[in-house]
């Protein structure tokens, strides 16, 4: 144990150099406009299969699978709109976080916001979204 603590101590994460924060952003970027469009083939394509979403809300976390959240993106229903507010990107190697606060829109009723946090690896050369955490709270 405190030989990995020693080791988590010398470990230095960086903030990515621009060029790396947009190709980091790209599908975050993409998965949201999949979810806003009700396409889950486009957000599968973003993501990790084994990955999915927790959502914490109320003190009560909550997990759902990327397929079924994709399953849950159907034609018609409510409209939501996502906004994410400027990023703070961190990258080491091949695994990256975005961690970003956002507010969220359903149908006109009053936003609900939070903090979302993606954990993303690239995966055969790209950059794909294995977790989404976020937490979700009415007083913004």
């Amino acid at each position: 144990m405190i030989a990995l603590l020693l080791l988590a101590a010398q470990t230095t994460v960086v903030a990515a150099p621009p060029a790396d924060s947009a190709a980091i952003m790209a599908p975050i970027n993409a998965t949201l406009a999949a979810m806003q469009a009700k396409d889950g083939a486009a957000l599968l394509a973003q993501t990790i299969p084994t990955g999915g979403t927790t959502s914490v809300v109320d003190g009560v976390a909550s997990r759902t699978s990327w397929a079924d959240m994709a399953a849950s993106l159907k034609p018609g229903g409510p409209t939501f709109t996502v906004r994410m507010a400027t990023p703070a990107v961190e990258v080491d190697g091949d695994v990256a976080m975005v961690w970003a606060r956002y507010t969220f829109q359903l149908d006109g009723k009053p936003p609900r916001c939070g903090v979302d946090h993606f954990d993303l690896v690239r995966d055969g050369g790209r950059w794909r979204i294995l977790n989404l955490t976020f937490s979700s709270r009415t007083k913004c």
